[in-house]
């Protein structure tokens, strides 16, 4: 696995020191007060990240309420936001509120956004960037809605944690795009599972087991840079591999199982035999990984990208006294029961309740465990590439940054394919 070199940009505002945090933190904290007071009218949303998901976000949040308006987009790409503004001014109608003195692009394109008067932020951006823009909006006062994974490697996972710190001490509604925790039929069989419907969990087998996914091919005039960044599912510094970006969902669960509580350590494998061609990268395109929780809890997980394969997706809890798969909200064994309760789209949900949230002065801030679960996916990479057994506190406490040296659009490093047995943790 390709260590990062740089020592500017992220590399430095993300190693700042505990204590250097704190003091900013609590600067911050006293230069700003939140947006919007509960009670007001119209919430101003702006999004940063305007691919298929932060179009989709954006349209989600749109349909959530009505007294909403996107105001502000900013991405990489002109193009990107062109398509943005192509999709929401079709499908949102008058609360598409978007004038081009609100539309930013480049690199640091959410810094502007977030110096807008925007009340919300959408973070849809590739993971590598959801640490740095977290921080950013949480330090402006704006309320966020943040995707997930969010982020691709433990020094970036701190970071989220130091920021949803500052959101909660701030008093600012931070949401997960961990969507199933705001499925109704996942939240009612979460509720029976943890009422003792099943006994004691002994074991859980998370699945998600698909094809492939989206490829853009190269363009005439593309730097390596704009490839990757194009193509970011691919390269580990950019979407944490598809265990991160993609099975996070899964691993969610288990945490969320396991009461949020982090396992003791795990090891597993995993490797590239389907999609070796360059096009795709250097990420994986399987995983198998066993965690190990201090109660004796185990859970298998399971994860892969694969034309022409059997696929499956759902996670499989096995109990004392019974068994449930949570994405088909039933159980079996002493108790029979399925939930036949109300099934709004849990994508429309994230943001009703963020909203219903910043209105009322309840605050949620989901920091805790998206940290958690994505940091819990990071360790399932890293015992795969390293073939390690590796511990919850190395995980949490390495110094491993995947940035690259600098964001310009030119050359960067193509990331070597790692080796099990060979590559090490950074």
């Amino acid at each position: 696995m390709t260590k990062a070199k740089s020592e500017n940009s992220r590399r430095d505002f993300l190693t700042t020191t505990s204590a250097a945090v704190g003091g900013a933190i609590t600067a911050s904290i006293a230069a700003s007060t939140p947006v919007h007071a509960a009670g007001s009218d119209i919430l101003k949303v702006g999004l940063i990240g305007c691919g298929g998901r932060g179009s989709g976000a954006a349209v989600n949040a749109m349909r959530a309420e009505d007294n909403v308006q996107i105001t502000a987009l900013a991405d990489a790409f002109p193009d990107r936001v062109e398509h943005a503004k192509n999709i929401l001014s079709r499908q949102v109608g008058d609360k598409y509120q978007v004038t081009d003195e609100n539309c930013f692009v480049g690199f640091d394109a959410y810094k502007q956004l977030v110096a807008s008067d925007v009340d919300v932020v959408l973070l849809c951006t590739p993971p590598h960037f959801r640490p740095v823009q977290l921080r950013a909006a949480i330090e402006a006062g704006k309320h966020v809605f943040c995707e997930k994974p969010v982020a691709v490697d433990p020094t970036g996972i701190r970071h989220v944690m130091e920021s949803s710190q500052l959101a909660k001490e701030k008093n600012l509604n931070l949401v997960s795009g961990l969507c199933w925790r705001y499925d109704y039929g996942v939240r009612a069989v979460m509720d029976q599972i943890k009422s003792g419907a099943i006994g004691d969990i002994v074991a859980i087998q998370e699945n998600y087991l698909t094809g492939t996914l989206w490829h853009r091919s190269r363009k005439e005039g593309w730097s390596e840079m704009e490839y990757q960044v194009r193509n970011w599912l691919y390269y580990t510094w950019l979407s944490g591999d598809h265990i991160v970006e993609q099975h996070i969902h899964s691993l969610d669960k288990t945490m969320w199982l396991n009461d949020d509580v982090p396992p003791v350590r795990a090891y597993g494998l995993g490797g590239r035999q389907e999609r070796v061609d360059p096009q795709w990268g250097h990420i994986f395109d399987h995983f198998a990984v066993c965690y190990e929780w201090e109660s004796g809890v185990k859970a298998f997980a399971y994860t892969r990208q694969m034309q022409g394969c059997h696929n499956d997706v759902d996670d499989y809890v096995l109990g004392t006294k019974g068994r449930a798969r949570v994405l088909r909200n039933d159980i079996t064994g002493e108790t029979e029961w399925k939930y036949r309760g109300p099934k709004p789209s849990m994508y429309d949900v994230e943001h009703k309740e963020l909203f219903a949230a910043i209105r009322s002065g309840n605050t949620i801030n989901n920091g805790d465990y998206m940290s958690k679960s994505t940091l819990l996916a990071i360790l399932g990479r890293e015992v795969c590439y390293t073939g390690a057994s590796i511990s919850w506190d190395e995980i949490l406490n390495s110094s491993q940054n995947l940035a690259p040296e600098s964001y310009e659009w030119g050359d960067v490093e193509i990331p070597a394919v790692a080796r099990p047995g060979k590559s090490k943790l950074g």
